[in-house]
């Protein structure tokens, strides 16, 4: 493997020369924001937010697209990359709800974040905003349009699923916005409410249902667990509140780890300390179902019961 050398800040870097000006960034422990990056989706350079200056261009790059090279010198704090940052996350703001105080993804927002960070704040405008278009209809996800972003990590992590593959864009230029299937609700599309989507999501745009409204993320204290379901061993966080365990948050899916609807209920049902009860989709309807039917579980517990009763009996 060939190594490459470059300056970032003034501190100088050696890393493989594959990497890109973000990955090589991060090595060195410096944080390049970025609203659509994720390490394990497709790169898109949508959200614009990681741009850098390097030496001798004459605009500004995206770090997470733009390969490092030998002898790079590169900004991430410059006074022109933090311009242009204020105004993408201003333009963010102006088609945002300002309902920061209330909603329930403040504290681990990536939006809030950084407009706290470059000190950006909500103005008063006369501009079209998006449509508060909200979706209500499954019992597992929360959509709220008006928070989306159009960073596609929800639509870029759903098609790596070959049998899912629910979201998409639909409309073109404002009034661009993320739908199910042929702009169903999560209800009626093919969603599974495995939680990828909302697991990736950087704003209050999908939120995990059953988790809305137990606490905010500072109340929290989280403990990490593996879902026993099957082999891939999905990571779910346990959210702690006052010593009870009161919901779990599925963790972003790594790879050849594809999260499911099953695991996520298994993992709430032994861990959360009063599990509400889950729904299933039947003829397109989601109903409130027992655990055993909702877990397949039904046959084998008629199985053991059967056993059981034989046992006692001394058959």
């Amino acid at each position: 493997m060939n190594f490459v050398t470059l300056i970032i800040n003034d501190q100088k870097v050696t890393v493989p020369e594959n990497l890109t000006i973000l990955q090589a960034a991060e090595r060195a422990g410096i944080e390049i924001p970025a609203l659509c990056y994720d390490k394990d989706l497709e790169i898109v350079s949508s959200c614009r937010l990681c741009i850098v200056e390097i030496k001798g261009s004459p605009k500004l790059q995206t770090s997470c697209s733009t390969l490092v090279s030998e002898g790079m010198v590169v900004y991430t704090e410059s006074e022109k990359v933090v311009r242009m940052r204020q105004t993408i996350l201003q333009l963010l703001l102006d088609n945002h709800p300002n309902d920061c105080l209330t909603c329930e993804k403040s504290g681990e927002c990536l939006l809030q974040k950084y407009s706290y960070r470059y000190d950006v704040k909500f103005r008063v405008h006369e501009g079209a905003r998006r449509k508060e278009i909200s979706d209500t209809s499954s019992p597992y996800i929360l959509r709220d349009g008006s928070k989306c972003i159009l960073c596609s990590k929800c639509i870029r992590t759903c098609a790596q699923i070959s049998d899912r593959q629910v979201l998409s864009f639909a409309e073109r230029g404002f009034d661009t916005r993320i739908v199910a299937d042929a702009g169903f609700t999560l209800e009626e599309s093919k969603c599974v409410s495995c939680n990828r989507c909302v697991s990736v999501c950087p704003t209050g745009a999908l939120m995990d249902r059953r988790a809305v409204s137990k606490g905010r993320i500072w109340e929290f204290e989280a403990e990490e667990v593996k879902c026993n379901s099957c082999e891939y061993g999905c990571d779910f966080e346990v959210m702690k509140k006052k010593g009870k365990n009161v919901a779990i948050k599925a963790k972003k899916p790594g790879i050849g780890r594809p999260l499911c609807l099953k695991g996520r209920l298994t993992t709430e049902l032994l861990h959360v300390d009063n599990p509400e009860q889950p729904f299933t989709k039947q003829d397109g309807k989601f109903v409130q179902d027992s655990w055993s039917h909702a877990l397949n579980l039904t046959d084998i517990i008629k199985k053991i019961d059967l056993a059981e009763g034989k046992k006692d009996k001394g058959e």
